[in-house]
């Protein structure tokens, strides 16, 4: 079974440099044009099965890439950005400023009263991938949209288990990146084939130079 995991596009939250976390954004004008060229990068997959976040960003995220490929979106709230409690909707100055035992230390997993901890975390990535593979044959291609957060924390639970939190996590997620992860059935492992390609980003980044000379 191939999982390819999407982050959404650019929300307002990442506009303005926010930690979100599971509170809600929109999608920014850019975020809308980079769903819409992964949308179009999606019809080359000849995906089974589209899965979603309920949060605005991935959900928007994934509206686009039905209307692209006519798969229907399922909205499946295991797939979630974690829950990061009090220093949602704060910029990195202002979590750096109230809550100073961040400093230097990743926010997922900290442990800061409110978040979700990572036995939560752990059971949920142990939940989701169990029910997909209950769900689907191991020929079937499937399509999450998610969050860069859980993205990189279910990578590293698929790779390597229960005790994931105490390696650091290597993965870059991007807006729009795609990462394929793969279960062997045969072989009871996943592989993972690559992270965070944004091949698809090209003609978006290509359009803001012609009209606003940007990089």
């Amino acid at each position: 079974m191939k999982l390819y995991m999407i982050r959404h596009g650019e929300s307002e939250g990442n506009r303005l440099g926010k930690i979100q976390g599971s509170m809600d954004f929109p999608l920014s004008d850019l975020g809308e044009k980079q769903a819409q060229a992964v949308a179009r990068f999606c019809t080359t997959l000849a995906a089974d099965y589209l899965y979603t976040s309920d949060l605005t960003r991935a959900a928007n995220t994934a509206q686009a890439i039905s209307e692209e490929t006519q798969l229907p979106p399922r909205k499946w709230e295991l797939l979630r950005e974690v829950h990061l409690g009090p220093l949602q909707g704060l910029t990195r100055s202002e979590i750096a400023d109230r809550f100073p035992e961040t400093t230097g230390k990743p926010l997922i997993a900290s442990g800061i009263d409110g978040t979700e901890s990572a036995q939560a975390l752990t059971e949920r990535c142990y939940s989701l991938l169990s029910q997909l593979k209950k769900a689907h044959r191991d020929d079937e291609s499937v399509i999450l949209v998610s969050h860069g957060g859980f993205i990189s924390c279910l990578l590293m639970y698929a790779i390597v288990g229960e005790q994931w939190a105490a390696f650091e996590r290597p993965f870059v997620i991007g807006n729009t990146s795609v990462t394929l992860l793969e279960w062997k059935e045969e072989d009871e492992r996943y592989l993972l084939h690559y992270t965070n390609r944004t091949a698809h980003l090209e003609t978006v980044r290509a359009d803001l130079t012609a009209k606003h000379g940007l990089l």
